[in-house]
């Protein structure tokens, strides 16, 4: 095993890196369903706890989702989300909701504007438009 590497400044980069984002669930169905269609992603059995979408390629930006069948409904707003990029954000909004998202407001900072959407079971993330 390699340690760390070194930066431009000579100061060790840590070998950290994230292997998969998981998702909290009460059932696999829809949400799975709805990710896999979303992003493309194929599913792949783990146990019954656990049900994961992969990218058909592994490539930079294009994590592995973990989905996590948990007892306890989501009550309140994730501390953690996901935002994604497209080059046309209404259309990919509009795509989306056709898949089963929900809007939920729309933010912008200045000239950075975004859509805030849940999954079917809630979870929030995020869309902005390339540029």
């Amino acid at each position: 095993m390699s340690g760390p590497q070194g930066d431009a400044h000579g100061a060790a980069i840590p070998a950290l890196r994230v292997s998969e984002v998981v998702i909290d669930c009460a059932d696999h169905g829809r949400v799975v369903e709805f990710w896999a269609a979303a992003l493309g992603y194929e599913r792949r059995e783990v146990n019954e706890q656990y049900v994961a979408l992969v990218p058909p390629a592994s490539e930079p930006g294009r994590p592995p989702l973990l989905f996590q069948r948990v007892p306890e409904p989501k009550i309140t707003k994730n501390r953690v989300h996901l935002d994604f990029r497209a080059p046309v954000m209404a259309e990919e909004v509009a795509r989306l909701v056709g898949l089963g998202a929900s809007v939920i407001a729309e933010r912008s900072l200045g000239d950075f504007a975004w859509t805030v959407l849940t999954d079917p079971e809630g979870n929030e993330f995020c869309v902005a438009g390339d540029a």
